[in-house]
């Protein structure tokens, strides 16, 4: 078994770190005293995110224990110190890094892994993640300090496109927010790019009450694709139509119904639909308004929380079953659970790398999403049993470490490169 993993694995960080094409990046270090390729300090940065590494210095120390296959592969021949790694992400921009990103998706995309396993079409989902560090700058970190004379601290965010339509959660795309601005106002920009990275992906695009607006709405229709945006008082006039409209509704009026186990607490999901037949002024796209009513119950069956939420689209009601409705607002949350797993298995709130210099935690964090999109792919569609495909994030984690450090060319004997694509 340990054979056949490290035989997999490398298959798999030849044909995915080179479909990233790391050694496209343009190099803004200068040309004197240069050792280290740029392309291949990225994949290695890459191969020990893959491999659980919290730290520069933990990456530092895992190149040293590298195997030669290995070493070879990430076009590195020795030990690569922590503070070169530091000194060359300093240079890296954050923009040019999306491209990487990008690269990966289409190449997915190309070979059919990214098809909705359910749905009819594809479903992005996006939202906003930050992370702080002690530091801020006028761009890339927000400054968070009340006080002149309290400790600094600055934020990172960026917004995260997640394709939520397929099983794995891919990170498809990642926005900065520059440091004068919020969600709401770097939508345009973001969803622009999104557009321009993607043609033909998904359909729909769900985000939070963050950037619900006419504005937004109308932007997205004018780019030929649907909104599904969730709604609050921040929309008063839409809110409150909402639930005069389907508040009232009972359990047994309810279009739709999911009943689900989640850490041992059970959780029924119902969905009340109503198509629009009027909409306030600015908001002619809008063609349905849905409420789902959440329950969540203890093994013992008692009551632990009930909430309601309401969400407005520009998509018809005809366009999908109702079942396909709620699993789409289900589903929208993967961007959630892609949020979650940086932050636990990738240790990205508490473990940012680089603290001193915002744009480098940007680079970073980046790195971190071409990491945890190559993973959750490996994971969710190369992996081909269903054992294989539920393994715990940190336990492939463990797997990946040791192929890095164990993999021999006795192990690879008799691969080809065109066997690697049945690894993959």
């Amino acid at each position: 078994m340990t054979a056949r993993m490290n035989r997999r694995l490398y298959g798999f960080f030849t044909k995915r770190l080179e479909e990233a094409e790391f050694d496209q990046v343009p190099d803004g270090r200068d040309e004197r005293g240069k050792r280290w390729n740029l392309g291949a300090l990225l994949r290695t940065v890459v191969g020990a995110m893959l491999a659980g590494a919290q730290s520069l210095a933990d990456v530092e120390e895992l190149s040293t224990r590298m195997s030669t296959p290995i070493r070879r592969l990430f076009g590195i021949q020795r030990r690569v110190p922590d503070t070169t790694l530091r000194d060359v992400l300093c240079t890296v921009d954050p923009q040019t890094l999306r491209s990487s990103l990008h690269a990966v998706v289409h190449q997915a995309e190309r070979r059919k892994a990214l098809e909705p396993s359910v749905l009819p079409f594809g479903v992005v989902s996006l939202d906003g993640k930050a992370f702080s560090i002690p530091a801020s700058d006028d761009w890339y970190a927000q400054r968070q300090t009340s006080s002149e004379d309290g400790p600094l601290v600055g934020v990172v965010r960026s917004v995260t496109a997640t394709l939520t339509s397929h099983p794995a959660r891919p990170v498809i795309d990642v926005f900065p927010i520059p440091a004068h601005t919020n969600e709401m106002g770097v939508f345009e920009p973001a969803f622009g790019a999104l557009c321009e990275a993607y043609s033909g992906l998904f359909q729909l695009i769900c985000y939070d009450a963050g950037a619900c607006s006419a504005h937004n709405a109308q932007l997205v229709r004018e780019h030929g694709y649907h909104y599904l945006f969730a709604l609050t008082a921040a929309q008063p006039t839409l809110f409150h139509e909402a639930k005069l409209w389907l508040g009232a509704r009972q359990a047994d009026e309810a279009d739709a119904t999911s009943e689900d186990i989640e850490r041992g607490l059970v959780i029924i999901r119902r969905l009340y639909f109503g198509a629009a037949t009027a909409a306030p002024d600015g908001w002619d796209s809008l063609r349905s308004v849905l409420r789902i009513e959440t329950l969540v119950h203890d093994k013992t069956g008692k009551l632990i929380s009930h909430d309601n939420r309401y969400l407005i689209s520009s998509l018809p009601e005809s366009r999908l079953t109702k079942d396909h409705w709620l699993l789409v607002v289900r589903q929208r949350w993967g961007v959630e659970t892609a949020h979650q797993i940086l932050d636990t298995a990738f240790v990205e709130d508490d473990h940012p790398w680089i603290e001193a210099h915002p744009r480098a935690a940007l680079v970073v964090a980046i790195l971190r999403r071409i990491a945890y999109t190559l993973l959750t792919l490996f994971r969710s569609v190369t992996q081909r049993s269903e054992e294989r495909r539920s393994v715990p994030w940190k336990q492939l984690m463990r797997d990946v470490l040791f192929a890095l450090a164990t993999t021999t060319w006795q192990h690879l004997n008799g691969l080809r490169r065109h066997n690697i694509a049945t690894l993959c």
